[in-house]
């Protein structure tokens, strides 16, 4: 039998891990999506050695476990002196880990944009950064939305690992719960049905947002 006062004994300290998970989830998300663009932008117009550098942080960040990237920057960061408390460790390790996966969303948008369009603007005598933003990111954004949601579903998923490095995350809070009550089957059914219900609302929200952004294109 399920004892669920358990957790409402708990309600307080579960609330706070809830908090704190979407607190670093939005921001992570937030500033990945940001620098993404940022760099996007730097590899499609600077020119061929920032091409090369942001592919090399694409590729380091793509092609490694976000795992060992947080026990990088946390437990590793100090060797080079970099001193981060673990929240900040998560926030970054998110925005950096995010970002590496928007550069690769944001280079596709880019390259959908018919060139015909951006040769057009440049004769109009647009800037880079004018074609960027009345011209490709408009037209992009609808295009790429779904893999943005998808984007974010993986980066709501991977709040689960920042507990690894002492976050008092929802993850952390439970297992601590658990740990302490010996009530496992509790804990770890809170926690599955906290991030279900979280990666729904966000798929839900991206459907949404796919249905506007398909009546848009349909104008």
């Amino acid at each position: 039998m399920f004892d669920f006062s358990v957790l409402t004994d708990h309600a307080v300290e579960i609330r706070n891990g809830i908090v704190l998970t979407l607190e670093l989830w939005v921001a992570g998300s937030v500033m990945g999506f940001v620098l993404g663009l940022t760099l996007a932008v730097l590899q499609v117009y600077a020119g061929r050695p920032a091409y090369r550098l942001v592919a090399a942080y694409v590729a380091i960040f793509r092609g490694t476990p976000f795992l060992i990237q947080l026990f990088l920057l946390y437990y590793g960061g100090p060797s080079i002196g970099l001193m981060l408390t673990p929240i900040q460790a998560g926030a970054i390790g998110l925005t950096l880990y995010g970002s590496a996966q928007f550069v690769e969303i944001f280079r596709a948008g880019f390259q959908s944009v018919p060139h015909g369009q951006i040769e057009a603007a440049r004769m109009s005598g647009l800037s880079h950064l004018q074609i960027v933003q009345h011209i490709q990111l408009p037209q992009m954004m609808l295009i790429i939305l779904p893999s943005i949601v998808n984007l974010l579903v993986i980066l709501t998923k991977e709040t689960a690992l920042l507990s690894v490095i002492s976050i008092p995350d929802v993850t952390a809070v439970l297992q601590g719960i658990g740990s302490s009550t010996y009530a496992f089957s509790e804990t770890l059914f809170a926690l599955a049905a906290f991030y279900w219900i979280l990666l729904e609302c966000v798929t839900t929200l991206g459907r949404w947002a796919e249905r506007r952004a398909g009546r848009y294109l349909a104008r």
